[in-house]
C-alpha cells in the first residue's frame, strides 16, 4: 500500500513503470517524473483504464485518489464507464467558456461542507452572477472584481465582500486547473484591500469568549479547527507558531511544547507549558493527525501544514453566526486571542513578568538581553492552568476565582534551571 512518503521517494526511469496501491489502483511513473493514479477494469467485455488524476499539490492527493477510486468502482457496478464519463466531463468543461458556466460547475464539483456550499451559492447567485454570468473569463479584470466588492461593502456587508473575492478566486482556479489559459483577477485584489474588520488593540471580554467558543461548536468546520481555535486562546501563541507546529516539539510526558528559535519571531526558543485542557487538545489533535508530522496538517496533504487562511475564515463565520443569533460579538482575529489572554491575565492580577514570558516577550526594562525559554517555569505552569480553568468557567457561565500564586513558590528567584 502506498504512502505519501513512499510516493515522494519514487524516481523516474528510462521507461514507464507501475507502483501498485490497494484495491487495484496503481501509480504510473513516467520518464519525466510525472506521477499519475490509474485504475484498470473490465466492463461489458472491454478492458478500460480510467486516469484518476495526477499526484501533486495542483493535482490530487493520495487520500483523494482513493476516494475517486471508490467513486469509479460504484459507477462500474452500475454499468457506467468511468473512463467514458471522464472524457465527457472534460468535453463539457472545455465547452464552458462563460464565468457563469464555470461557476456552476465549480459549485457542483468542488469539495466543501454542504453548509459552506449553500452559503457560497447564495453569494454567487445574488452578488456575482448578475454582473459576471455571461462574461468570458478573460473579460473579467481585477478592477471589475474590485468594483463588485466595493459595491457589496457599501451596502454594509464587508464580510460578504471578502467572500465575493474568495469565490471568484476559487472559480478561476478551477477553470485554470481544467485548461483555461487566463490570469486570476483575484490575485490582484487582496482581502485586506476590501475590508479591515478590527482595530489592532482588540481583545475579547469574558462574555465574548463564551459566545465565541459556544458559536464555534455550531459553525460547519473540521474538529481540528475547533480545537485549534481554543488552543490559540489558551496558549497565547502567534498564528504561525501553531500552524507550523510539528509533533517533535510536543513533549506529552512533561506537558511542554518547545518551539525552536527558527520558528519564533524573535529567534529565541520558547516553551509553552501545557495545562490539562491544553494537553487534552493536543491528544485529540494527535489522534486526528494520523501519520502527519504537523500538529495541524492540511486537509488534502498530510505533508503540508494547514492553510494560512483557514482560521481567518472561521473567525468570520463565528462572528456572522453570533450576529444572526443576536449575540454581542464583534469581529476579531486570531492575534486578538493572544492579546485577549494577556489583557485578562493582567486584569485578574497575575504577575506581568510571567505573562510577558508566556508571550515570548523580552523585558525591555532589563539590561539582561537573554531570554531563558524555561524561565519562571513553575509560575507559568500554574498561571496557564488557572487561565484554562478561567476560560472553562466563563464558557460554563460559572464564577471562578483564580489562585494568583502557586503553592511553595519562591517569590524572589526565577526558575532558571527548570
Amino acid at each position: 500500500m502506498l504512502t505519501d512518503a513512499a510516493i515522494k521517494a519514487l524516481r523516474p526511469r528510462d521507461k514507464m513503470y507501475k507502483v501498485t496501491d490497494r484495491d487495484g489502483m496503481y501509480l504510473l511513473v513516467s520518464p519525466t517524473g510525472a506521477l499519475t493514479f490509474r485504475f484498470d477494469y473490465r466492463l461489458n467485455g472491454r478492458r478500460e483504464t480510467v486516469i484518476i488524476g495526477r499526484y501533486g499539490p495542483t493535482g490530487v492527493s493520495l487520500a483523494r485518489a482513493r476516494e475517486k477510486l471508490i467513486e469509479a468502482k460504484l459507477m462500474i457496478q452500475d454499468g457506467v464507464s468511468p473512463a467514458f464519463e471522464k472524457r465527457r466531463e472534460k468535453r463539457r468543461i472545455k465547452e464552458a467558456k462563460s464565468f457563469g458556466e464555470f461557476g456552476e460547475r465549480w459549485l457542483q464539483d468542488a469539495r466543501m461542507a454542504e453548509s459552506t456550499r449553500a452559503m457560497r451559492r447564495t453569494i454567487f447567485e445574488r452578488d456575482i452572477l448578475p454582473t459576471f454570468r455571461h462574461r468570458l473569463l478573460h473579460e473579467i479584470l481585477p478592477e471589475d472584481l474590485r468594483a463588485m466588492c466595493e459595491k457589496v461593502k457599501a451596502r454594509g456587508a464587508p464580510a460578504t465582500a471578502v467572500h465575493v473575492r474568495d469565490i471568484v478566486k476559487l472559480i478561476f482556479a478551477f477553470a485554470i486547473l481544467h485548461g483555461e489559459k487566463v490570469s486570476n483577477p483575484a490575485d490582484e485584489v487582496g482581502p485586506s484591500s476590501i475590508a479591515t474588520f478590527v482595530p489592532k488593540d482588540r481583545s475579547l471580554s469574558p462574555s465574548e469568549i463564551r459566545i465565541m467558543l459556544t458559536q464555534l461548536e455550531h459553525v460547519a468546520t473540521l474538529p481540528t479547527i475547533r480545537l485549534g481555535m481554543k488552543l490559540f486562546l489558551l496558549s497565547m501563541v502567534r498564528k504561525s507558531e501553531l500552524q507550523d507546529a510539528v509533533w517533535d516539539e510536543v513533549d506529552f510526558e512533561n506537558a511542554v511544547w518547545s518551539i525552536p528559535k527558527e520558528r519564533m519571531k524573535r529567534s529565541k526558543a520558547h516553551n509553552v507549558y501545557l495545562s490539562q485542557q491544553m494537553l487534552d487538545i493536543f491528544i485529540a489533535l494527535k489522534t486526528c493527525a494520523g501519520n502527519s508530522k504537523y500538529v495541524l496538517p492540511s486537509r488534502y496533504d498530510a505533508d503540508a501544514p494547514m492553510s494560512r487562511a483557514t482560521f481567518n475564515r472561521i473567525t468570520v463565520a463565528v462572528v456572522e453566526r453570533a450576529k444572526k443569533e443576536g449575540l454581542p460579538l464583534e469581529s476579531f482575529t486570531i492575534h486578538d486571542l493572544r492579546r485577549t489572554g494577556s489583557t485578562l491575565l493582567n486584569e485578574v492580577g497575575f504577575n506581568s513578568d510571567w505573562i510577558e514570558k508566556c508571550l515570548a516577550h523580552e523585558d525591555g526594562r532589563s539590561s539582561r538581553g537573554i531570554y531563558n525559554k524555561a524561565e519562571y517555569e513553575h509560575q507559568r505552569r500554574h498561571m496557564m492552568q488557572e487561565w484554562s480553568n478561567l476560560v472553562d468557567a466563563w464558557v460554563a457561565g460559572q464564577k471562578y476565582t483564580p489562585t494568583l500564586y502557586p503553592p511553595r513558590m519562591d517569590l524572589l528567584t526565577p526558575d532558571f534551571d527548570a
